[in-house]
C-alpha cells in the first residue's frame, strides 16, 4: 500500500506546532544524529553507515510534495483539514499549509556528508533548516518522515558492512581471492521483513556495503530508480539458479539423484546451481548421493552449490570441536565423567570405545564421522580441490556451500573461524535474513532528530535538550560543524554562522531542488575506501 500524503506524514502533535513555536522565531535549524552504539547490533561499533538521504529526499521531498503543488489549493490542503480535525476534535486551521502551497516549493536546506561516509556516533551526518520566514515549522515537522525514512536504511547498511569487514578478514588471513568477497553475503530477508518497501530499503542498505548478493528484486528497482544504478552497465545485485523444498519434493518418486541430474543435464548445465539439500536426509546425499554424482559434477561448466538448511549452522558446516583424547574409556570409568572432563575443556564431541558423542540440549547424542567432519571437509573428501598462497584448502570450484539460514554477525565469524582452524579458506556463501536486518529499531543506533538553533527576533539563539533523568538523550547545541581532525570525524557545536557555512557538511536539497546527487557506485566506492584502511 502506498500513500501520498505529504503533509501527514508526521506525528499529530505536529499540527499543532505551526502556532505553537515563539511568535518571534523565524528559523528552526536541526540536525539527524546517531547518539549511542548502546544497543547496537554490531558488537563493539563504532561507526554508523550513512545512507539514505537522496532516496528521502527524491521519494519523499520532491515526488510526493509534488502531488500537494500540482493541484489547486482548495484540493491540496482539503483532506488534511478533513483527517486532523476529526483525530484533534476541532477544526484545524490549515492556513500555514495554503501559505506553503502559495510559495509553490518546500523552503527547506539540507546539508550532509556523502552517503557511504562511516560516521562516528555523536557526528550528525545531516542538518536541516528553513529557509524562508514564515516556514519555521517546516524544519521539525519533517521530523519524523525524515527519521522513519532514514534509520533503517542506515542501520541495514551497518549492518551489512560489520558482515563484509568480516568476510574480507578471514579471506585475507586464509589467502581467498576478494573478488569472491561481494558475494559471500547474500540477502535472503525479503520475506520476512514489515512489506515489500522495508524490503527494498533495507535490501538497498545490503547492497550499498558492498556485497551484491541478494533475492531481493525491490532493493535493485530501489537502487534504479534512488541512485542512479543500471543493471546494464554495472554488477547492481545478483543472484544464481535455485530449487527451494517444493522442488525437490515435487521429485519425491524419482529420488534425490534423479533430481539433480535432471537439473544439471536440462535446465541448469552451466553456471552457479544451488540446491537445498535437507528435504529429506542431507548426510545421506553428501555421504552417498553426491560420490554418486562426482564425475558430472566435475563435468560440469559451473559450481554445483549444496545448501543445508536446518541445523546449527556452525556445525553443519564446520562440523564439531573434537577432544583430541583419542578414546575416553581409557581414562574414565563411565561415560558421565567422561562427557563433565569434555564440556569443562570447552570441546563440543568425543570419543568412546570408538563412537563419537556430542552434545544437544543436554543430551547426549551419538554422531556419526561425516556429522564431526561437517560439509566442507566432507566435500573436500569427495572433490578435493587446491590450497591458496596462504596454504588454506580451497574447495574444487565444480562444487560449493551456501547456508542460507540463521546466520547472526556471531555465527559468521564463529563459521569462517572454525574453517580457518580446520585448515579450510573461508570459500563459503552464508544467507542474511530478516533476523539480522529486522531485528533492530531507531535505538539500535540511537538516531534521532533534534532542533539546536532557533532565529529570534532576528537574533541566533542556540537551543538544545539535556534531560536530568536520561543524560543520553543531551543533544548538541547551536549551529553546527564537521571536520576531520587527526582522521576522524569530529563535531563543532554553537558555532558561528561563518563556521557553519564551511566544514564537511555539503548542500545536497534547497528550495525543492535536489543539487548534490550520488550514486550505489560511488557509495560502495567510499565505503570500501574507509574499511580498507
Amino acid at each position: 500500500m502506498t500513500i501520498t500524503a505529504a503533509s501527514m506524514q508526521k506525528d499529530v502533535y505536529k499540527e499543532f506546532h505551526s502556532r505553537a513555536y515563539h511568535p518571534d522565531v523565524t528559523e528552526v535549524y536541526a540536525n539527524y544524529t546517531s547518539r549511542s552504539g548502546k544497543l547496537s547490533n554490531v558488537e563493539n561499533n563504532d561507526k554508523v553507515a550513512f545512507v539514505g538521504l537522496q532516496y528521502f529526499i527524491k521519494s519523499y521531498l520532491q515526488e510526493e510534495w509534488a502531488e500537494f503543488f500540482k493541484v489547486d489549493k482548495a484540493s491540496a490542503v482539503a483532506n488534511h483539514k478533513r483527517i486532523m480535525s476529526a483525530m484533534l476534535g476541532y477544526p484545524v486551521n490549515v492556513k500555514y499549509l495554503e501559505d506553503l502551497h502559495d510559495l509553490g516549493y518546500l523552503p527547506l536546506k539540507i546539508k550532509a556528508l556523502p552517503e557511504g561516509t562511516l560516521v562516528p556516533y555523536l557526528v550528525p551526518p545531516i542538518t536541516v533548516v528553513n529557509t524562508k520566514e514564515g516556514f519555521q515549522w517546516l524544519t521539525n515537522m519533517i521530523e519524523t518522515v525524515l527519521s522513519c525514512e532514514n534509520w533503517p536504511i542506515q542501520t541495514s547498511a551497518t549492518t551489512s558492512v560489520a558482515y563484509l569487514k568480516v568476510f574480507k578478514e578471514f579471506a585475507d588471513k586464509t589467502g581467498l581471492s576478494m573478488d569472491f568477497v561481494p558475494f559471500q553475503g547474500h540477502d535472503f530477508s525479503f520475506r520476512g521483513m514489515f512489506g515489500k518497501h522495508a524490503a527494498a530499503m533495507s535490501g538497498f542498505g545490503h547492497l550499498a556495503s558492498g556485497l551484491v548478493g541478494t533475492d531481493t528484486i525491490p532493493a535493485v528497482l530501489f537502487a534504479e530508480k534512488y541512485y542512479g544504478a543500471n543493471v546494464d552497465a554495472e554488477l547492481v545485485g545478483c543472484s544464481v539458479d535455485a530449487t527451494e523444498h517444493s522442488v525437490t519434493c515435487s521429485w519425491i518418486m524419482e529420488g534425490e539423484i534423479e533430481f539433480f541430474r535432471y537439473l544439471m543435464r536440462e535446465q541448469s548445465p552451466k553456471g552457479i546451481l544451488s540446491v537445498v539439500s535437507d528435504t529429506w536426509d542431507f548426510w545421506t546425499l553428501v555421504t552417498e548421493y553426491l560420490p554418486q554424482l562426482k564425475q558430472e559434477i566435475i563435468a560440469r561448466e559451473g559450481t554445483l552449490v549444496i545448501r543445508p538448511d536446518s541445523g546449527d549452522p556452525v556445525k553443519i558446516l564446520t562440523g564439531y570441536k573434537v577432544s583430541p583424547v583419542s578414546d575416553y574409556a581409557e581414562l574414565f570409568n563411565s561415560q558421565n565423567e567422561a562427557e563433565k572432563d569434555v564440556i569443562n575443556n570447552g570441546y563440543e564431541a568425543y570419543r568412546w570405545n570408538g563412537n563419537y558423542f556430542g552434545f544437544e540440549e543436554d543430551q547426549t547424542i551419538n554422531l556419526m564421522d561425516f556429522e564431526v567432519k561437517g560439509l566442507i571437509e566432507c566435500l573436500w573428501d569427495i572433490f578435493g580441490g587446491t590450497t591458496t598462497d596462504k596454504g588454506f584448502k580451497l574447495l574444487d570450484e565444480h562444487i560449493g556451500a551456501i547456508y542460507g539460514d540463521a546466520i547472526t554477525l556471531p555465527r559468521q565469524r564463529q563459521i569462517l573461524q572454525r574453517l580457518m582452524d580446520k585448515g579450510f579458506a573461508s570459500k563459503v556463501v552464508l544467507g542474511i535474513g530478516s533476523y539480522s536486518y529486522q531485528y533492530v529499531t531507531r535505538d539500535t543506533h540511537g538516531s534521532a532528530v533534534k532542533a539546536t538553533s532557533v532565529v529570534k527576533n532576528g537574533e541566533r539563539v542556540a537551543i538544545f535538550k539535556d534531560p536530568k533523568t536520561d543524560a543520553k538523550k543531551k543533544s548538541a547545541k547551536g549551529l553546527l560543524k564537521i571536520e576531520r581532525v587527526n582522521g576522524e570525524l569530529v563535531l563543532f557545536d554553537n558555532v558561528t554562522e561563518l563556521e557553519e557555512s564551511q566544514g564537511l557538511l555539503d548542500v545536497v536539497f534547497e528550495n525543492g531542488q535536489l543539487v548534490k546527487e550520488t550514486t550505489l557506485a560511488q557509495i560502495r566506492e567510499r565505503i570500501n575506501n574507509q574499511i580498507s584502511r
